[in-house]
């Protein structure tokens, strides 16, 4: 405080070094500016004579480069979208996941998503592949879902080259050494106790209503290892899964900030005849099985009370999660579900936010606005290349499961209804603006080349997705809803299921007018 009342006497008194400079040298000159003499009376609102009329860019929403797209003789695609900035994001992606498990040890894509990027026949370890990314400032992933298994690198793009060789080893030559199958095996049932233990039921219930949907077929297939499984997959079980699946033919080598030719160049020099660790002999039992939507329902009875200790502790809840089919990404009406999904939108009790959060959507004005004591109610869309599901999953006291689970009925039912047309433009406008946002991401535009291509052979641009959201009625929300809710559901519930009302009265209330459970009159409660 004292240096700056003393900077302060020092300035006001001429002592400072700049008017020390001042007296010295005399009175600065001053610039003479364009307001002062030159255009006098010209007003900032009109251009100045003898200036050359800017030319400025024009922006028409549309992207003016195609996602390009090479296939290979051997079957393997190679896509490229190129992208301004000195990195790049490339991958392969597998048409390989827990769905494609049936005569197999359930939880093989599990334990191959554990073991990715450890020692090859080029790379020692996992730490020597990582010293070698970093040379290019590089990162890696591994990532399994239902259906697809995804490598990806992000790095400068001057080590394209490099990048793509280590996928192609990493990819096609793991050692799979005894060493790396027992640390994955610590690895998959440590992840397998914190998924019962976690606060967030959200991949456990995930999970439950994908195995009551579709009842031991492709997509209901266990995504987590089961405990039972950890012992028993070994080397030659991962092989023989390999040697059917991680085949040319599946693949897709992606890449975002590259040049297509170089990327092919690569894709030819390391992916084209090479032979994997695995030998080359031809697959002979892949799994082409259609999903087979069932309906049904799976429970977890669970005490909820001790879940989250802490001077705050989290209150018991029972969470309920329930499902109606609804299509696959390849067919048309994806899209009027996708809308009709951020229609319902909704989210936690104390999510916070405005209209761009979701706080107008269904399920916050007619759920979570009136009923306080639901903690969450949020609907899902998950969409595979041949089949869909739609969810809501709400939250709540033990003692409300009944009103609960008649509230979402309620909510199923309505989506038939009367669709406002303020609602649905709402909905329309978030969903293209989270589209946008998201794929302003270059590790996003990635998976979605990679994906795209990897289901369908070509990739469809932002703006066509956003022309074909654009076109969504009222009527095209209604007709989707009304043929969803002629199917049977999937029910997944969790934790105090006391008073958790029957499968048959959860059936009868979706396809009754109201959406309301079938009365029950006790004389004893």
């Amino acid at each position: 405080m004292a240096a700056m009342v003393l900077a302060a006497t020092r300035l006001l008194r001429g002592s400072s070094s700049w008017g020390r400079s001042r007296l010295r040298f005399g009175t600065p000159a001053y610039r003479r500016f364009s307001s002062g003499g030159a255009y006098p009376n010209i007003p900032l609102s009109s251009p100045l004579p003898g200036v050359p009329k800017p030319v400025f860019a024009t922006v028409d929403g549309q992207e003016k480069f195609e996602t390009k797209i090479t296939t290979l003789d051997n079957g393997l695609r190679v896509a490229s979208q190129n992208k301004f900035g000195q990195f790049c994001t490339v991958g392969i992606l597998i048409n390989s996941g827990s769905r494609y498990e049936a005569k197999y040890l359930s939880g093989i894509a599990h334990f191959l998503e554990k073991l990715a990027f450890s020692s090859t026949d080029r790379f020692g370890s996992k730490d020597e592949i990582l010293l070698t990314l970093e040379k290019h400032g590089g990162i890696c992933d591994c990532q399994t879902s239902r259906d697809t298994t995804m490598y990806a690198v992000s790095a400068d793009s001057k080590g394209l080259e490099t990048v793509v060789g280590l996928l192609a080893d990493v990819v096609l030559h793991p050692q799979l050494t005894d060493e790396e199958i027992e640390m994955t095996r610590m690895a998959v049932q440590f992840e397998l106790e914190d998924l019962n233990m976690r606060p967030d039921p959200e991949p456990l219930l995930t999970e439950m209503i994908h195995e009551a949907a579709y009842r031991e077929n492709t997509v209901g297939l266990h995504r987590f290892c089961p405990t039972e499984n950890i012992a028993k997959i070994n080397r030659e079980v991962l092989y023989s899964y390999l040697r059917n699946y991680y085949t040319p033919d599946r693949m897709v080598l992606a890449g975002v900030g590259v040049e297509h030719e170089r990327l092919l160049e690569c894709a030819i020099k390391h992916l084209l005849g090479a032979h994997p660790a695995w030998g080359s002999e031809a697959a002979v039992q892949v799994d082409r099985s259609v999903a087979q939507y069932t309906g049904g329902i799976a429970k977890l009875e669970r005490d909820m009370s001790n879940v989250s200790l802490g001077p705050a502790p989290f209150p018991e809840l029972t969470h309920i999660m329930i499902g109606l089919e609804s299509c696959s990404f390849l067919e048309a009406d994806f899209i009027p579900f996708a809308v009709l999904n951020m229609m319902m939108g909704g989210g936690g009790s104390f999510s916070a936010g405005g209209p761009g959060k979701g706080m107008f959507t269904r399920l916050y004005l007619n759920v979570l606005n009136r009923h306080h004591w639901m903690y969450n109610a949020t609907s899902y869309h998950h969409s595979y290349e041949d089949t869909g599901l739609l969810c809501i999953h709400a939250s709540a006291d033990p003692r409300q499961v009944r009103e609960m689970v008649e509230i979402i009925t309620r909510e199923f039912v309505l989506t038939a209804g009367t669709v406002d047309v303020v609602e649905l433009e709402r909905a329309k406008t978030q969903l293209m603006s989270m589209l946008m946002m998201n794929l302003e991401a270059r590790p996003v535009i990635f998976e979605d080349v990679g994906r795209q291509v990897l289901a369908t052979r070509s990739r469809k641009l932002p703006h066509e997705l956003c022309a074909l959201i654009r076109d969504v009625k009222p009527e095209d929300i209604k007709r989707v809803a009304s043929k969803m809710l002629r199917g049977k559901p999937a029910v997944a519930a969790l934790g105090d299921l006391t008073d958790l009302p029957t499968y048959e009265h959860v059936q009868a209330a979706l396809s009754s007018k109201d959406g309301r459970l079938p009365r029950i009159y006790r004389l004893f409660r």
